[in-house]
């Protein structure tokens, strides 16, 4: 077990329905065809694969996928959408659990590397990865930016979404790389709404190239989102592909 916090069943089975935007075509179609053109002929493995949002779309495009999983409760979710047979998830967590067999493709979506909450386990991620790659694949991570630009002095939140159904903000430990979400989601039509927190260690991309380094991978590409657009200093997210040497 490592740091991260474990899902309920309540978050897992409301999680489909209030992540409907991250499921839209809009969103996926670029996912999908970034991740099956580096899997190439070969299979994916996708670390903390929750729900099957992407796993399951990508499997039904021909790639062969295989998931891990730390909460029973999102793989039970992924279940009631696609056979075991079909698609293999195994519960545990991503920075040490083990599956069978190499792969071309290993792949973290979402800022789920920040699950992980220190830096030796962030690095035990990246060694799994290298460890399940075929010489020549490649490890994939979808990351935000941290928003330190927009924490000016005395201020101790930064908001990421303001509508009619959800507040949300982070405040942010600069010591220890901490970020905690803050959601305050509108449950019902009685005006009530439900708080949730997460907590997650924000990491550079700078960082994540040295945690890289360490399990002898190399930065192949960076780019600001799955459709390709170049990674600047402005860009809030960056996608991140380094390659297992041959």
């Amino acid at each position: 077990m490592t740091s991260s916090e474990l899902w309920t069943r309540a978050t897992a089975d409301r999680y489909d329905a209030e992540e409907t935007g991250m499921s839209s075509a809009a969103v996926l179609g670029p996912t999908l065809a970034f991740l099956t053109d580096l899997a190439g002929d070969g299979r994916a493995l996708e670390f903390a694969i929750g729900t099957g949002r992407v796993g399951v779309p990508l499997r039904e495009r021909g790639v062969p996928v295989v998931g891990i999983e730390l909460s029973e409760h999102m793989a039970a979710v992924l279940r009631r959408k696609i056979d075991e047979g079909t698609l293999p998830v195994t519960i545990g967590d991503m920075a040490t659990t083990v599956v069978a067999g190499e792969f071309t493709l290993v792949y973290l979506v979402y800022n789920t590397i920040t699950n992980l909450l220190t830096q030796d386990e962030q690095v035990e991620c990246f060694r799994n990865a290298a460890r399940h790659l075929e010489p020549g694949g490649r490890f994939v991570v979808e990351l935000g930016v941290p928003p330190l630009r927009f924490l000016p002095p005395g201020q101790v939140a930064v908001p990421f979404d303001v509508s009619e159904l959800h507040l949300g903000f982070d405040t942010l430990d600069l010591v220890e790389q901490i970020l905690v979400s803050h959601h305050f989601t509108r449950d019902g039509n009685d005006g009530r709404y439900r708080r949730g927190t997460s907590r997650h260690r924000y990491a550079w991309p700078a960082e994540l190239d040295l945690m890289a380094r360490i399990a002898g991978l190399e930065l192949e590409r960076r780019v600001a989102d799955w459709d390709g657009a170049p990674f600047t200093q402005d860009s809030a997210k960056h996608i991140s592909v380094w390659r297992k040497p041959t």
